[in-house]
């Protein structure tokens, strides 16, 4: 087939709603598939990564962002521009040390959770949305920025917000700057 001159290829995005149920069905194949929580938490980090070292690529185009200079400057990026354009959500973003390279991303309304009421009695350890944590350290890997990212609440559980926290592993000093 060939395409007309002068058209455009088209973006087919997938409904949120069709991904947040296939998202869904994902983790309950995973649980049927490990019995350790762990485990589940542990795959849903590595496909998350996975997605994140080439999500990268697609947020840089799409956003035309410039280079951030700081970890606070990179933590509201996440927040604002990605979080918004993937996901339809702007977490609120604090800075929870004195070294600055310590921040959390606090969701009022995770889109991963809609159709979950709770976790089983018996998934209490699993971390339904781990696959958010291994994005944003794929993603951050792949521009040269080591972070460990973990969840530090979650309405699952209980908690009032959800809240996932970033480390910056490398001090300030330690980025090489170019000019």
């Amino acid at each position: 087939m060939s395409r007309s001159p002068g058209r455009k290829q088209e973006n087919h995005k997938i409904s949120r709603e069709l991904f947040v149920l296939t998202y869904g069905a994902l983790v309950a194949q995973l649980c049927k598939d490990y019995e350790k929580d762990e485990d589940v938490n542990a795959c849903l980090d590595r496909m998350g990564y996975s997605i994140g070292i080439r999500l990268i690529d697609d947020f840089l185009a799409r956003s035309a962002v410039k280079k951030c200079r700081s970890y606070s400057e990179t933590a509201d990026m996440i927040a604002q521009v990605a979080f918004k354009m993937y996901l339809g959500v702007t977490p609120s973003v604090s800075c929870s040390s004195a070294t600055g390279n310590e921040f959390s991303l606090i969701l009022d309304k995770n889109p991963l959770v809609d159709f979950v009421e709770e976790l089983p009695a018996e998934r209490a350890s699993l971390c339904y949305c781990n696959l958010l944590c291994g994005v944003i350290r794929g993603a951050l890997e792949m521009v040269h920025l080591a972070a460990e990212v973990t969840f530090l609440q979650d309405r699952l559980k209980g908690d009032a917000v959800t809240e996932i926290g970033i480390t910056f592993l490398r001090k300030p000093e330690d980025r090489k700057h170019r000019k």
